[in-house]
Parts: C-alpha cells; structure tokens; sequence
C-alpha cells in the first residue's frame, strides 16, 4: 500500500469510524480475546447495515488496519469511480464479482491470494445486506477458502443491534449500543457443505445466546 494511502485509510479511521463507532453509537465486545491479532485469518460475521464493516474494521487495532481486507460485492462497490476508488484504496476492499465471468475465471482468487499474504478477510457470508436482526442463509464461498487453506482460522461474530442503526433502504443513522459477539474459530469438517453449516450454526448459536436489549 502506498504510504500516503496508508495515511489516508489512518485518518478516515481516526477521524470518521471511530468517533462514529465507538462515541455515536457505542460498542459493547463479548469475548475479544478471540479476535485474532495477525493473519492469515478470516472473520465471518452477520450482515444488517452499511456500516458493519466499519464495526468490524474498529474492534482491530490501528497496527493491523493494513492487513484488514473486507469483501465485497464488485458491481455495487465499483459502480462509479469515486466510490471504486474509495472502496478499493480507503476500505482496502477485495471486490467480488456475483456473476462469475466465465468458468476460467476463480473469484475467489484476490482472496486467496490476500491469506498467502498474511491478511485477515472480512466476509458477510449472507452475500448482501438481510432484513434488520435477521440472518439469511449462508453462501459457500468461505468454505472453498477453508479447504484450501484449512490451518487458517475462521471466527464467527454475532453483531447485535445494526439492523437497527443503518438498514438495508435506510439513510438515517439511529443511535444504538451495538454488542459484538466473538465464537470460537471452527475446525475444518472434511467438507464444504458441513463446513458451511457450522459456521452458519455458530452464528446462529451467538445470536441465540445474545442477551436482548430493550430499545431506548
């Protein structure tokens, strides 16, 4: 990463995610002693709001923030090129194309290539954004990724609350205090489709276990 990028993503960090983060809305972690310190590693976690890749980017400290690759859908993120350039340069994003190209093409090899680097993905293994505190069905991308990398460690997270500050269709941010609950990182099965199922379940199991907060 050039380094007057690697300022630019600092700054937006300090300045932006944050504040918006940490004192707009409120951050409560459940178990972060889980959360891994170095890659390669891959964090699958719920996807609600705009703004879950911020939550997710903030609970790392600023020492990691290079080596942070969310994941992303390419023909939303990429659909201009001030937010392409945002996303790619800023977020540090791996976009994904949903329509695979052609059968030649892996779209998932810019991901593989960011955990023989050493980097930590953030995926949403939802795909896109489901309705406010609800999950939807898990996609089988991270588990191809599990199988050619099974030493990697995968950790489910339960993100409690964004359904509610940003979601899908809206475009005003409502104050919550938003719980983050961190799973333990799950062992390889021997198959992708078990695999997946687990890391859905383990969410699943979170969200069951999470304490419910009454609205304000």
């Amino acid at each position: 990463m050039p380094p007057m990028i690697s300022i630019l993503q600092r700054l937006f960090m300090i300045l932006v995610v944050r504040p918006l983060v940490l004192v707009v809305l409120g951050l409560n972690i459940r178990n972060r002693e889980r959360l891994p310190r170095q890659g390669p590693a891959i964090i699958v976690a719920n996807h609600n709001s705009h703004i879950d890749t911020f939550v997710l980017m903030s609970l790392f400290p600023l020492a990691v923030l290079r080596r942070l690759r969310p994941v992303a859908a390419a023909d939303y993120f990429l659909r201009n090129r001030y937010l392409a350039w945002f996303t790619l340069n800023i977020m540090h994003m791996i976009p994904i194309e949903r329509v695979r190209p052609g059968r030649s093409v892996d779209p998932l090899r810019d991901c593989a290539a960011a955990l023989e680097r050493g980097e930590i993905l953030l995926v949403f293994p939802e795909g896109s954004r489901g309705e406010s505190e609800a999950l939807a069905k898990f996609k089988g991308g991270v588990a191809r990724l599990k199988e050619q990398f099974p030493e990697v460690p995968v950790v489910p997270i339960y993100m409690q609350g964004l359904g509610r500050v940003l979601p899908k269709g809206e475009f005003t941010l409502v104050p919550v205090i938003v719980d983050v609950f961190l799973g333990e990182a799950l062992a390889w099965p021997g198959s992708r489709g078990a695999f997946t199922a687990a890391m859905e379940q383990a969410v699943i199991g979170l969200a069951e276990a999470a304490p419910q907060r009454k609205p304000l």
